[in-house]
């Protein structure tokens, strides 16, 4: 019986590329499902120290929705680095103009706390129609049952 513990490597690990329609989906529990895919949870091999999760392209980011009364009272809140430059901006109005940005630090508050968190980042490709330029990658369809 082996008795070590497999630890996955990254270049041994295949990384795979998702596409995810965001079409009627609710921001947290869409959020908590790609960053599990992003950490690579969703496979046998995860390892903590290593970036084995997979790359995910979200197309329809303006389509998504709240429950709630969430999207009139929560605030994403930015500063400019000057005095007095905090902006207050509602989720209704982010999802209205900037959606790919609320789902991206939605899904960025969910991953670890350390450098291996911008790598997995990196891997998350959100747009707010329906193209995208990732054709080439070949994509395969990830239906999320939410």
């Amino acid at each position: 019986m082996n008795r070590q513990t497999f630890l996955a490597k990254e270049d041994v690990v295949p990384q795979k590329w998702w596409v995810v329609d965001a079409t009627d989906l609710v921001l947290g529990r869409l959020s908590v499902k790609l960053a599990t895919i992003l950490m690579g949870k969703h496979k046998p091999q995860y390892t903590p120290h290593h970036d084995v999760g997979d790359f995910v392209v979200v197309t329809n980011a303006s389509k998504l929705r709240m429950t709630g009364s969430k999207a009139q009272q929560k605030f994403f809140q930015e500063f400019t680095g000057w005095p007095s430059g905090r902006k207050l901006h509602s989720y209704e109005w982010m999802l209205e103009h900037r959606p790919e940005k609320l789902l991206e630090w939605s899904v960025r508050r969910m991953l670890p706390k350390n450098k291996l968190a911008t790598k997995m980042l990196d891997k998350l490709k959100i747009y707010p129609g329906e193209e995208h330029p990732h054709q080439a990658q070949q994509p395969e369809t990830l239906k999320l049952e939410l």
